[in-house]
């Protein structure tokens, strides 16, 4: 069973700003909690997990949308979406989507989701 999950958060900082960090794919240790390392080659990107799990993953980033998008390779089904909208007076939306099967990976994804969007939160206005 597919599981979708969204979470959102308005920045006070440019979107192209915020878009510099989150769409460079090497730097995801640097805004999302739990993610050590980042090695890219190419299209593919294997993250490092506090624990030790290594992801592989393959992803897509389209600098003129601000949108990033990536799937687990390892997971029946699996696709994050990540994009930066700009509001207009120096902020941006930031929206982090997850398509899942099994929904549960849904559920844990979009849960450390949120809290890296937080994070990333916090980075940003300061």
């Amino acid at each position: 069973m597919r599981g979708s999950i969204r979470r959102e958060v308005r920045i006070a900082c440019p979107a192209d700003k915020v878009w510099t960090l989150v769409g460079d794919a090497v730097r995801i240790p640097d805004w999302f909690p739990g993610i050590v390392d980042a090695v890219v080659d190419g299209d593919t990107r294997t993250i490092t997990t506090g624990s030790g799990m290594q992801l592989p993953e393959q992803f897509i980033a389209d600098p003129l949308q601000r949108r990033f998008q990536y799937r687990i390779t390892g997971m029946k089904e699996h696709v994050s979406t990540l994009d930066v909208i700009d509001l207009g007076d120096d902020t941006c939306l930031v929206i982090y989507s997850v398509d899942a099967d099994p929904n549960t990976m849904a559920l844990v994804i979009g849960g450390a989701a949120g809290n890296a969007l937080e994070h990333l939160r916090t980075l940003m206005e300061t």
